[in-house]
């Protein structure tokens, strides 16, 4: 067996630590791969960011209540998914929530009220959304659009498409713990990947092994926000207006990283009855922690708890 070379190439994008860990012939290949990753990652940053003045989010938040503006191939096919996962939710996967992080934000000493909630909820609607061919209109002035919920997943299946293309077999690509796999290290079944404690962040609660596909996480204990001493999501429900208080943490593997984030962000945002039936109907893998300590789903072995 001819020898395997490992690069580990760390870098910083889309607001979150990201790590490319190929296995390559030669130190020359697995350099350039993992630079064409972070530059790739880089390029999904740019041009989707809503905090960059010139990025296509922007731009469109701009043109609320204005005018239509002019999408390529890649941003509408985003905007297909986002319209599949928006119905198959039921419209809880809503990209137009961005109004809402004017309400809920970093820095707030008081909770916000119902009202200004509700004025909040007048500019969040899908539904109202309105495409053709090569353009996108939000109607309503103040309406906001946040590929946050997808970007960074889209992001790491494209860079374990570009790493397959460059002859890389084995390897994963981790855009703040958005995982996705080239293949198992040389002489492994599988990757085995750690799931942080969805109270306290701390030592994983269990390790997942995997050997393709994708496994996504979504919870509080990495991305919240504190206000007036309550700790706060990140994700808030499009229909409330509020942040969700049933599961802490979801876990879920599938084909695809888009694929897994979407389904881990939905559960998230139901009632624990429900974010478990929706999951299990998912088909795909998962593990759920609920805020009383128990765990559920595919891998609840793993984690030590016979709860289902």
């Amino acid at each position: 067996m001819p020898d395997v070379l490992h690069t580990r190439h760390t870098f910083t994008a889309m607001g979150c630590p990201c790590l490319v860990e190929i296995e390559s012939a030669t130190p020359l290949l697995g350099e350039a791969v993992a630079r064409r990753c972070e530059v790739e990652a880089r390029r999904f940053e740019s041009k989707y960011s809503r905090y960059l003045p010139d990025s296509i989010t922007t731009r469109i938040i701009e043109g609320a209540g204005s005018h239509a503006v002019s999408i390529d191939n890649e941003t509408s096919a985003l905007l297909d998914f986002a319209d599949v996962c928006f119905q198959e939710s039921n419209g809880l996967f809503d990209l137009t929530s961005g109004a809402l992080r004017h309400v809920w934000y970093r820095g707030r000493d008081s909770m916000p009220t119902g009202r200004c909630i509700e004025q909040a909820l007048e500019r969040v609607g899908w539904q109202h959304v309105e495409r053709t061919v090569g353009e996108i209109y939000l109607p309503i002035p103040g309406m906001e659009l946040d590929f946050g919920g997808l970007v960074k997943e889209y992001a790491a299946d494209a860079l374990v498409n570009l790493a397959r293309d460059a002859g890389i077999s084995h390897g994963l690509i981790n855009l703040g713990g958005d995982i996705s796999v080239i293949g198992p290290p040389t002489g492994e079944p599988a990757w085995s990947i750690g799931i942080s404690n969805p109270e306290s962040g701390g030592p994983p609660i269990a390790f997942i092994p995997l050997c393709e596909g994708a496994i996504t996480t979504s919870g509080t204990y990495e991305r919240f926000i504190v206000i007036a001493g309550n700790r706060i999501s990140h994700l808030i429900n499009p229909k409330t207006g509020y942040p969700p208080t049933s599961l802490l943490g979801v876990s879920v593997v599938a084909s695809t990283a888009i694929v897994a984030g979407s389904l881990s962000s939905i559960a998230l945002l139901m009632n624990e009855q429900d974010a478990l039936q929706f999951l299990a109907d998912s088909g795909a893998l998962y593990l759920a922690s609920t805020s009383g300590g128990e765990v559920h789903g595919d891998y609840r072995d793993l984690a030590g708890s016979t709860s289902h």
